[in-house]
């Protein structure tokens, strides 16, 4: 997907601006699970319901209705659900503490290669006065612009969850569902620090690559860093733009996440660093190093029998960019060359 694409699809300021501050939720179900589970919400929903992701994460969303809510706008979810199509609906939920508030949501279905759902993603936003008034079309079509980036965005990611072979399909596929959530975040901190470029400067699509990495090092590093294990960052402030922000935010994401999983194994120490430089002849170079035990002789990364793997192979080709995997004496070394003309 180019630049432009991608800039259409973020819509007019005010709709960006409100899904940067957070006040719209995010979900996403399984549909493949039994009775089609949340997997994934973001802050913006824990602080709309009150209810925690630990009390909803596998639970079916209809715990938001209640005794008012009209069995009309139920029933109209429940055949989009079933005939796999989008939905549109203000409906009248209820908060953790028993508070009914209205609800506009929007459910799309993403689809796999067979046809079928792998997911539902839910967008939605609480509906206040001005929202219910004559502005009320206005709305409806900032929250629409805001479903079709993600979706637009989540149809990238799920490009790789093409199964290689029948036999490994299931835990593969339940593998890739599993890393969903992280890379729904991944997204949602572009979107962040695009906001937060926009406020600070007059570029317009444009983010600072080396402070979008920085935070999703940390968010990274405080879910999966232990003591003992050392983690170190050298980032140079790069301005790129909205497209190749998201492809280079979700490659180093799965690079990190590889070496915080899988480079030591349950040894009590270690080292990780990142490395983000601007190259002479244009473009960056980024470089993910561990010391840890190494891949294994016979493995590659990225491996294309992984729907991570195949993910960064598709990344890596919308860039242009070239990734090379050096085995040092001890651990692994990720090198990412990405070719372009730096934003002055």
């Amino acid at each position: 997907m180019d630049d432009i694409s991608f800039a259409n699809a973020l819509g007019s300021n005010e709709a960006f601006a409100a899904f940067s501050r957070l006040s719209i939720s995010v979900l996403l179900t399984n549909p493949r699970l039994p009775d089609n589970p949340i997997i994934y919400v973001n802050d913006a929903f824990e602080r709309t319901t009150g209810y925690s992701r630990a009390a909803v994460l596998g639970q079916n969303c209809r715990f938001l209705q209640g005794e008012n809510t009209d069995k009309r706008d139920v029933d109209m979810i429940r055949a989009a659900l079933a005939q796999k199509r989008e939905v549109s609906v203000d409906i009248l939920n209820y908060r953790a503490n028993g508070a009914p508030f209205y609800n506009r949501l929007i459910i799309a279905p993403i689809l796999g290669e067979d046809g079928e759902p792998i997911f539902f993603l839910g967008i939605q936003k609480e509906l206040v006065e001005s929202d219910r008034s004559a502005d009320n079309r206005i709305s409806a079509q900032n929250l629409k612009q805001i479903q079709q980036l993600v979706q637009r965005d989540l149809a990238m990611i799920l490009s790789s969850l093409r199964e290689p072979s029948a036999e490994q399909a299931p835990a593969m596929l339940g593998r890739a569902i599993e890393a969903m959530p992280r890379r729904l975040e991944t997204l949602q901190t572009v979107y962040e620090e695009m906001r937060q470029a926009r406020r600070v400067s007059n570029k317009r699509d444009i983010i600072n690559i080396g402070a979008l990495l920085a935070r999703i090092s940390a968010a990274i590093v405080h879910t999966h860093g232990r003591a003992g294990l050392m983690f170190v960052q050298h980032v140079e402030n790069v301005d790129v733009t909205l497209d190749r922000a998201i492809r280079i935010a979700l490659i180093v994401s799965e690079a990190l996440q590889n070496a915080f999983e899988h480079a030591f194994g349950h040894e009590d120490y270690g080292r990780i660093e990142l490395r983000l430089t601007r190259l002479t002849g244009g473009g960056i170079r980024i470089i993910v190093s561990d010391d840890g035990r190494g891949l294994p002789g016979s493995q590659e990364w990225p491996s294309d029998s992984h729907a991570g793997g195949r993910l960064v192979r598709d990344l890596l080709s919308g860039l242009d960019a070239k990734l090379n995997v050096v085995r040092g004496a001890a651990g692994v070394v990720v090198l990412i060359d990405v070719p372009m003309e730096l934003i002055d």
